[in-house]
């Protein structure tokens, strides 16, 4: 097939494209710079110019597409619910390119989404329409697509991982660099899952080639990995000390990242895996957070 990528040259774009290369489709990745432009041709994928801001552009890749794979986010937490509905423009852009088609939309969205209770893992069967992650802007724009005939479906990430990268980690570490404190809220059992950017990658591809209109699919490898231990790994790859902060303490220490901090957000993804024959390999998020070069990223 001949696949419109978005995300193309990023951490998990960029190896989405290796994977449908591999597999023998034909990339036409978005791009926003003539750099990018040169990572896809080296890649062996073909570039298309166009940019989030700019919902035209990506409905024109889409309108050349057997297939879309939207995998770009503007990844400015502090502006997470203003690029959440930036996201919803651009899914409802590319939408109107396939509207009339069979051709597959896959889009991406959050595993939290999926939530059907305080305690319990998400599942891929459940939206909860108003959880308060503004994520779910993504997933109500793939449904109105939907309710036009289009054939989309829903990939929903977790913190994906590997040394260099592990969503919103990443951010974490460098706080607690900044601070020389490595903390967590409370007792630290609240859970976050996690797979490493292999294994997602390969899911978008088994997601593409195995398309089911409506389906939700969880690149679930970790159900969750408890706060307290993610912090406690931090702090050591930092040599910094690790503690507990109340909840009144992270307001102040986490800043945009204490919306995040707190939550429980435990995630299954059983049905993913009976139903694409998709089998995690990739290492485990604490032992990515354990390999990485703590120095070299202060450097970076």
């Amino acid at each position: 097939m001949r696949v419109f990528l978005t995300g193309a040259t990023g951490f998990i774009g960029s190896r989405v494209v290796a994977e449908l290369l591999a597999a023998g489709h034909h990339v036409l990745g978005l791009t926003r710079s003539e750099a990018g432009a040169r990572q896809l041709a080296e890649a062996g994928a073909e570039a298309h110019r166009g940019a989030l801001e700019d919902p035209a552009t990506l409905a024109s890749g889409a309108a050349q597409a057997d297939a879309v794979i939207h995998t770009a986010f503007d990844h400015d937490f502090s502006r997470f619910v203003e690029n959440c509905e930036k996201d919803r423009r651009v899914i409802g852009a590319m939408a109107d390119a396939l509207v009339g088609s069979d051709r597959p939309l896959i889009i991406t969205s959050g595993t939290g989404l999926g939530s059907v209770g305080p305690g319990r893992p998400a599942i891929e069967q459940a939206v909860d329409w108003h959880h308060p992650n503004p994520r779910v802007a993504s997933e109500e724009a793939g449904a109105a697509a939907a309710e036009r005939g289009v054939s989309v479906a829903v990939v929903r990430l977790p913190q994906v991982h590997d040394t260099e990268k592990q969503g919103l980690i990443s951010p974490l570490i460098e706080l607690s660099r900044a601070k020389r404190l490595s903390a967590y809220v409370g007792d630290g059992g609240n859970r976050w899952p996690a797979a490493h950017v292999g294994d997602v990658a390969r899911l978008y591809r088994l997601a593409l080639e195995r398309h089911e209109a409506g389906a939700r699919y969880h690149a679930v490898a970790e159900e969750g990995v408890p706060a307290r231990e993610i912090a406690q790994v931090i702090g050591a790859g930092l040599g910094v000390p690790v503690r507990s902060l109340s909840a009144e303490e992270a307001a102040e220490h986490f800043g945009w990242l204490a919306m995040f901090t707190s939550l429980d957000m435990p995630a299954s993804s059983a049905w993913t895996r009976q139903r694409l024959g998709w089998k995690p390999t990739g290492p485990d998020l604490l032992t990515d957070l354990r390999a990485m070069d703590y120095g070299r990223q202060a450097q970076g």
